[in-house]
């Protein structure tokens, strides 16, 4: 008799017991974080690096293949980049060239972005541009300018990356993935990277946080594959560093704002 009445005791708990287990599954579901974006992630991360940027100094190999035309170009050189006094400033000098599989030559190029200005030196043609990008008294930061000629993002802007571009991060193999985070980034139909740009993929370095290989199909399919080798992060770089000593027989054009077509994502 007491067996049978134990038995009935718990099988009219069994309700019960069954809605505190309910019941503790959800308090433990909502103690639990949800999880992060892996994408949102890496941008924030990204973010975060490229806003404590105050210098910046890395090897270039920029390479363009064209395949309809079966040729490439390889330029090498250095890469600056600085802030100074809420302004900043970014100088890429080329100094080889290299077509195809000929010999690599002495090629002499350089590429000033001061914010408002585009200044382009050709040693080859002698010849100068300097082009208005900004407005004087609206300077745009220096790798947001540079974007618009060469594909180099990641380092300004990252928060618009995701208004531009369809965002996803690819997975890679072991070796790869303990060097590198690696992001795909599809162009959207009303990006403003649009005319330039079909894709970009860009790998991170895990140990400097910014952007170290870049690769980008163009409209017309070309192929930009730029290589940021042994990045030097706010060691310090002198005001004079972009200066450019331009010799005075040097032809010079300047070409005025184009509002109509002043971009400043990047």
């Amino acid at each position: 008799m007491h067996k049978m009445k134990i038995a009935a005791i718990l099988l009219g708990l069994l309700p019960t017991m069954r809605l505190l287990a309910c019941a503790d599954q959800a308090d433990s579901s909502a103690e639990r974080p949800p999880q992060a974006d892996p994408v949102q992630a890496v941008l924030a991360e990204l973010q975060e690096r490229a806003a404590a940027l105050q210098s910046y100094q890395s090897k270039l190999d920029y390479v363009v293949r064209q395949p309809i035309l079966e040729s490439q170009a390889r330029r090498r050189g250095v890469l600056y980049y600085a802030k100074f006094e809420n302004r900043s400033y970014l100088r890429i000098d080329f100094t080889s060239l290299q077509y195809d599989e000929e010999a690599e030559q002495a090629y002499r190029e350089q590429y000033l972005f001061d914010g408002v200005w585009l200044t382009y030196v050709n040693y080859e043609g002698r010849s100068v541009q300097r082009q208005q990008m900004a407005e004087p008294n609206e300077p745009v930061d220096a790798f947001s300018l540079v974007s618009r000629r060469v594909p180099i993002l990641g380092f300004s802007k990252i928060d618009d990356l995701q208004n531009q571009f369809e965002i996803e991060l690819v997975e890679t193999d072991e070796a790869t993935a303990r060097a590198f985070r690696h992001l795909r980034m599809t162009v959207k139909p009303d990006s403003i990277y649009r005319d330039d740009y079909a894709a970009i993929d860009f790998r991170i370095d895990r140990k400097l946080g910014l952007p170290a290989r870049v690769t980008a199909v163009t409209a017309e399919q070309d192929v930009h594959e730029i290589a940021l080798i042994e990045g030097r992060i706010n060691k310090g770089i002198r005001r004079t560093t972009f200066d450019l000593a331009i010799p005075p027989e040097f032809s010079i054009e300047t070409v005025p704002l184009q509002k109509d077509t002043g971009r400043t994502s990047g």
